[in-house]
């Protein structure tokens, strides 16, 4: 069985000192939960920075660890101070963070810090590629290894790559002012699935990857020049029974049993038994907004005076990078808010904000869950939030309401929380009252339906089916390469080619000999396809025809030179080896004046559009567009083409980037059967790259040799990447002698 291996910053344990010995400790994350059974199930390894500093570790400390982790089937990537300064405090937390949640002012842009994330990234990648075979499966966790996937897949490109981002992914407008965006986006392309907790943030990507690199992409699925990858969705879940088991445990727990907190807590309600509690949990992060929610708490408290002394917010805020401004900024923001309300609306008896900067046991956290009636989750940007999950599976008696904050990824699963926008204190307020007059009997039932959504998809459910989606992408890809030309497949056909007395060659010009170009005009015919031509048409077996969507003009100013049959305008005209143009059927152009004005109004409304006119079609273009607006523009034309040609004898043809209204029953396929009647020909081979090429391999005979440029579904036999390795088939079929593959 292939295994199944995990890569993310730190490994899923944390590592002590005791004495001369080091101690293992199991981390109690969703990740380390989720996926601590999958990599020891398939044989993998979990390899990730052990969370000590390689400068504080002697060699013997480094040995000693290493073998501490054998039994845990981890492998360390050792980081210095430096690295861990750069690479992870750096480029991790001070570029991409603040990018990613939409917080452009924190953002520090050091070159410094990218060599750095370069550098470990290629350390995490090859420590993974000590233990990778062909075969494997290997998934990839999180921002600060986004380079990751792209550098295994170039050394071990038969290794299947998962790769999870743990963050919202930005809309294009901030991704884009990022100096090493097209690197990061080529990284996660190195993956065979990405997987975002939102639908939001797999569009934020998709347009990112057409802006950036101009790829195609197909409902979730990325045209790459030589495979797919698949991007999705996957909202992370958490360990539903863990919470579930111990809040009953909690509940059940004799007096004497229960905690210090749970004690006071008791206490807390037995001096006023209709006290209500809000419980607000965070790290320490400007993305969560707490600021902004302590002072919509002190609004809520002015608003609705009847709530004064009968309400307590208990804040736990969790510390994080004390060290640097911003969260120093913070911290003394968040501790005068609480001390201003508190000094304003607290009493002898009565403490508005209970106010807790510090971590807590999960037993702690539990007791917090199951006692307080609200839960208060308004971050200005997080990418799911698991709080909001586990507040939800402790509830036992499926009391309780949820005010979440719909920049959280998981608003998405919470249609029955109250959902509020952050920024809006007022709304926040308000939202506080309706859940404390909310009757029992709607946030009982608002909660069996949270409860029974968050429990079926959980940690486990999330990661079996980012899994299975691995397993699909590796299917599609399989029948896509199972056309692909292997080097004993080139062998075979080369054979067949050379064996052969008399043979047709078609060959689509754009996409298929030539590149794609913004300007068409530019696609011209270098030295090396000159020489391609001239040596297919030296060999007097081989009727070479080009087979085109471009005018004749065109065609015959670049290759009229050459001993080749010319089909231009997608078999409107013929110009055979030797002769004049000549119209392979009788038709008009008299229904351009209808529609050239609806063309020219998508040009107008269209930065970067333009028309070609050929003698018997319009072409709209808008390869050189916004990638977004040029794909809506041309749905939305070939919608009203289609009522406006419904009376004509034409067809919308829809090419790379292109929209083409041209004459009814003529295509490439028609074109190339009426060349081919009452000739003996023995060899047919057709290439092309788009859809209007299609027509040619569907009606050209079985036998034919019919090859696709891209790995899209085609009525082709065979397929290539690009148009490199076009040309590399055609150097080797010019050839006089039989070729075989190196």
């Amino acid at each position: 069985m292939n295994k199944i291996h995990i890569v993310s910053n730190r490994l899923p344990l944390s590592i002590n000192k005791e004495g001369s010995d080091y101690k293992l400790t199991p981390s109690v994350g969703g990740l380390a939960t989720g996926m601590r059974s999958i990599y020891r199930e398939y044989g993998g390894k979990w390899i990730g920075w052990p969370g000590i500093a390689e400068n504080d570790l002697t060699p013997a400390d480094e040995k000693a660890i290493e073998e501490k982790l054998v039994g845990e089937a981890c492998l360390a990537v050792h980081l210095d101070k430096e690295e861990i300064n750069l690479y992870y405090e750096g480029f991790s937390n001070n570029v991409i963070w603040p990018l990613f949640h939409y917080f452009a002012q924190f953002i520090e842009y050091n070159p410094a810090y990218w060599d750095a994330y370069k550098e470990v990234n290629r350390k995490f990648a090859d420590k993974a590629l000590e233990t990778l075979e062909d075969g494997d499966t290997i998934w990839i966790h999180d921002y600060q290894l986004m380079l990751v996937p792209e550098m295994i897949k170039t050394a071990k490109p038969k290794v299947t790559i998962g790769f999870f981002l743990h963050i919202p992914f930005p809309s294009f407008e901030v991704f884009r002012t990022l100096p090493w965006r097209t690197e990061l986006i080529r990284g996660m392309l190195g993956s065979d699935l990405i997987g975002f907790h939102t639908y939001d943030y797999e569009r934020h990507f998709f347009s990112s990857v057409r802006r950036l690199l101009g790829y195609e992409i197909s409902f979730n699925q990325i045209h790459l020049e030589d495979r797919i990858v698949m991007a999705d969705a996957f909202p992370m879940g958490i360990d539903y029974d863990k919470f579930a088991i111990k809040a009953s445990e909690i509940v059940q727990k004799p007096v004497q049993e229960r905690s210090d907190l749970h004690r006071e807590l008791e206490k807390y309600f037995h001096l006023s038994p209709d006290r209500k509690l809000i419980l607000s949990i965070d790290r320490l992060d400007y993305t969560k907004g707490i600021p902004n929610r302590i002072r919509a708490f002190e609004s809520f408290l002015e608003k609705y005076p009847q709530f004064q002394n009968e309400v307590t917010l208990i804040m736990l805020v969790v510390p994080s990078r004390d060290s640097v401004e911003q969260y120093r900024l913070l911290k003394s923001e968040v501790d005068e808010l609480v001390g201003r309300i508190n000094g304003r609306f607290g009493s002898v008896n009565y403490t508005p904000v209970w106010y807790f900067y510090r971590s807590l046991p999960f037993e702690n956290l539990i007791e917090l869950y199951s006692t307080c009636d609200v839960a208060l989750i308004t971050p200005v940007r997080d990418g799911m939030n698991l709080v909001a999950k586990e507040y939800i599976a402790s509830r036992v008696n499926q009391s309780g309401v949820i005010i979440i904050s719909e920049m959280a990824g998981v608003a998405q699963e919470m249609g029955e929380a109250i959902v509020i926008n952050p920024n809006n204190e007022e709304q926040i307020a308000d939202s506080i009252y309706q859940a404390l007059t909310m009757p029992m009997e709607e946030q009982k039932s608002r909660m069996n339906f949270l409860q029974k959504r968050i429990k079926r998809y959980d940690v486990f459910k999330w990661s079996s089916e980012f899994l299975k989606s691995l397993r699909k992408i590796e299917a599609i890809q399989q029948t896509f390469f199972a056309k692909r030309i292997t080097p004993s497949i080139q062998d075979e056909l080369v054979d067949r080619f050379q064996k052969a007395k008399k043979r047709a060659i078609f060959l689509d010009y754009d996409g298929t000999l030539v590149s794609f170009k913004n300007d068409p005009q530019a696609a011209k015919p270098d030295e090396e396809l000159h020489n391609l031509i001239s040596n297919l048409t030296s060999d007097e077996r081989n009727i070479v025809t080009i087979i085109s969507g471009r005018d004749r003009d065109t065609l015959q100013n670049w290759l009229g030179k050459h001993h080749v049959n010319l089909i231009v305008e997608h078999g409107v005209w013929l110009k055979n080896i030797g002769g004049d143009w000549q119209m392979i059927d009788n038709i008009n152009s008299n229904w351009k004046p209808e529609i050239r004005p609806l063309m020219e109004n998508f040009v107008d409304r269209t930065p970067g559009t333009f028309i070609e006119e050929k003698n018997y079609s319009l072409v709209w273009h808008y390869r050189k567009a916004e990638p977004d607006q040029g794909e809506q523009r041309a749905n939305q034309l070939k919608d009203e083409l289609r009522n406006l040609i419904a009376n004509h004898n034409l067809e919308i043809m829809e090419g790379n980037k292109v929209i083409e209204v041209k004459a009814g029953g003529i295509n490439k396929g028609i074109a190339a059967m009426r060349f081919i009647k009452d000739e003996n020909f023995d060899c047919l081979v057709a290439m092309g790259d788009d859809w209007t090429d299609e027509y040619m391999f569907r009606e050209l005979p079985e036998d034919s040799i019919t090859i696709k440029v891209g790995m899209k579904k085609t009525a082709a036999a065979y397929k290539v990447e690009s148009v490199a390795a076009i040309r590399k088939l055609l150097k080797v079929l010019g050839e006089k002698e039989t070729a075989k593959s190196v």
